[in-house]
């Protein structure tokens, strides 16, 4: 039997965004199964906004993805940040945590993921730092393949980076699908081959949010636009792959009528209930 906060492998989660949470409190007990938020957005925060987190907290699971612990990056883990990550997740009874395989932070902030190098030697810099926090968590995390337009350093290809890093960091894989798309176009690089060389065992969930489309070589990941076709396609490839796990929309701003993004997150469903069997 699963616990109060284990998500089902077919289990659709929304981005909880201060801008949506009206919508996300009046919506149907069955619109969602779980919520997913940024914890240095909500770490310190009380009053009446804290209370309204609570609530939440008690209708549905809620996982976190953090922006801010900089895996990739050469100054020290923020331990007072993973300090409060730990209380924020033993406060409200959270057990799900991943982070972006990339680094945002260099004598401070710099409020951006940063492309890593792929490189053997990044792979040991970047276990290690996974280790860490895994350490601090006592959990194992998940980390994100993420988007981005410079690629410097190369030395093995974007999918053995990743299947390294998973593999020396002995963490999980959330397969951002919108991100797989993204760079496959701005890479030259075929999605579905992509998402062929992920390890299934290691995939905890996945991403879908929308982008926009510079030019037929260029796309942008926003998070601010509806998820396109070829992204539901690819999702529909990747629960083919690697099975059904449980799937986040992420919206972050031009947020839709709740009847659009009620429809998106119909939509996951359709695809999970499909692939029930794989």
């Amino acid at each position: 039997m699963m616990g109060p906060n284990a998500l089902a492998n077919a289990s659709v989660g929304l981005g909880l965004r201060r801008g949506l949470l009206d919508a996300i409190e009046s919506a149907p007990a069955d619109s969602f199964d779980f919520l997913e938020c940024a914890p240095e957005n909500w770490i310190r925060v009380g009053g009446a906004l804290g209370a309204r987190l609570r609530a939440l907290r008690e209708r549905h699971p809620i996982t976190l993805h953090g922006l801010s612990l900089s895996l990739g990056g050469v100054i020290p883990l923020d331990d007072a940040l993973l300090d409060d990550i730990t209380v924020f997740m033993q406060r409200h009874d959270i057990t799900h945590y991943s982070e972006h395989l990339s680094y945002s932070a260099d004598d401070g902030h710099l409020y951006d993921l940063m492309p890593l190098a792929f490189h053997e030697d990044t792979v040991k810099h970047v276990a290690t730092r996974i280790d860490q926090v895994q350490q601090k968590l006592g959990r194992r995390i998940a980390i994100e393949n993420v988007s981005y337009y410079a690629a410097p350093w190369q030395r093995m290809p974007e999918h053995e980076f990743i299947n390294a890093v998973l593999d020396a960091g002995d963490c999980n894989l959330l397969l951002d699908v919108n991100n797989v798309y993204v760079n496959a176009i701005n890479h030259g690089y075929d999605a579905h081959t992509f998402l062929g060389t992920m390890p299934s065992q290691r995939v905890a969930g996945y991403h879908v949010a929308g982008h926009f489309d510079e030019a037929n070589d260029l796309k942008i990941d926003t998070h601010g636009a509806a998820v396109k076709e070829d992204v539901w396609s690819l999702l529909d490839a990747a629960y083919q792959t690697h099975g059904v796990k449980p799937t986040l929309l992420e919206r972050d701003f031009n947020y839709p009528s709740w009847d659009e993004l009620s429809a998106e997150l119909g939509r996951i469903r359709e695809l999970q209930e499909r692939h029930a069997d794989v």
